[in-house]
């Protein structure tokens, strides 16, 4: 059956959509969607010895010497082995930008930036470099902008 078919048999179902599209429009839907789709997935953690599943919407930010890279999250830290280019190409769709050379960080998680300093929401304080700092403030404004839907 079409889902258009399913929202108009449920009346309730159809009010609570009509109220949501009315209050938060087609870009607060848009966000929801992400936001339901970054709750759900996984970002896969593994090592020689060990794979974690970890949920995308639980990490803080990532950051990287050599190649062993360090995933924080609200549950701890977690290590691997790889690439920064090649973790920010997975996760930048769910909201992850580099802030400097070697650390990518959830726009989610940003509490402020002032000068040359993040803070996120655990009070953890990340350096932002000058070179990627434009691109990073814009990003996080434009996250910012739109009403949170929690």
């Amino acid at each position: 059956m079409d889902w258009i078919q399913e929202l108009t048999k449920d009346p309730n179902l159809n009010k609570t959509f009509t109220n949501f599209l009315q209050q938060y429009g087609l870009s607060g839907l848009g966000q929801a969607l992400s936001m339901y789709t970054s709750i759900q997935l996984k970002y896969i953690c593994k090592t020689k010895t060990t794979i974690s599943k970890i949920s995308i919407a639980d990490i803080y930010y990532l950051e990287i010497q050599e190649h062993n890279i360090s995933i924080h999250t609200q549950h701890g830290v977690y290590q691997k082995y790889g690439t920064l280019s090649k973790e920010l190409q997975f996760l930048s769709p769910y909201g992850f930008i580099k802030c400097n050379q070697s650390c990518i960080v959830s726009l989610e998680k940003i509490r402020s930036i002032y000068n040359s300093n993040i803070t996120l929401i655990n009070n953890t304080k990340l350096h932002m470099s000058q070179h990627y700092a434009p691109k990073l403030i814009i990003a996080f404004s434009q996250y910012n902008i739109a009403p949170k839907l929690c």
